[in-house]
């Protein structure tokens, strides 16, 4: 757990390091910087659960895998960005898939899937180049897209951390039924939302 706190840490404190007073005035007058990059992930339910997904699976899997699918994820989703922007390829259905990558983490928290961890990162970084192929879309309309792009990375690995602090909690409760239980909401609200895209 020490490791998974101090790579957040050090992660966070660098992107200061290469940020300026800018960052503060975006956050104060909420423009598209990186007070809306922050709250993106945040606000938006389907990319919320996936990545609080993420950390609650880490935490199921325990070992290694707690810490490598967290730090997977917004490299990952970060590369998406970058598609997205450079207009290397086209990702089609992108929302959809997004929606159904809540479903498919939420049943794989439900049934406690513990694949080995190559196979795990593999799901994980597909999920992350869609969501962050998403974001990447939103960046061309922010007013400071450098503040934007570290606003949604630090958040992302913010709810990480939350999934893996109620992973790791929870799954000591009731033979981990509980965090279960979490995995199963996650999905039921994966199927609202697809339900909803689709009327």
């Amino acid at each position: 757990m020490k490791l998974i706190f101090s790579y957040f840490l050090n992660l966070f404190f660098i992107f200061l390091l290469f940020t300026n007073e800018s960052i503060a005035h975006s956050l104060v007058n909420n423009n598209s910087g990186f007070g809306n990059g922050f709250s993106h992930p945040i606000l938006g339910l389907d990319h919320f659960l996936v990545m609080l997904g993420v950390g609650v699976w880490g935490a199921q899997m325990q070992g290694r895998r707690m810490w490598s699918l967290p730090v997977t994820f917004p490299i990952i989703m970060s590369l998406g960005a970058i598609i997205s922007l450079s207009n290397i390829f086209v990702l089609f259905h992108v929302e959809y898939i997004i929606v159904i990558s809540v479903i498919i983490l939420g049943l794989f928290i439900f049934l406690k899937w513990l694949p080995n961890e190559m196979i795990a990162i593999i799901l994980i970084s597909l999920f992350a180049i869609y969501h962050g192929y998403s974001h990447g879309s939103e960046i061309p309309k922010a007013i400071d897209p450098l503040n934007f792009i570290i606003g949604f990375v630090i958040s992302t690995g913010l709810i990480h951390i939350l999934g893996i602090l109620l992973g790791y909690t929870l799954d000591k409760f009731y033979n981990g039924l509980i965090s279960r239980i979490i995995g199963m909401i996650i999905s039921l609200f994966g199927i609202i939302l697809f339900i909803i895209m689709i009327f």
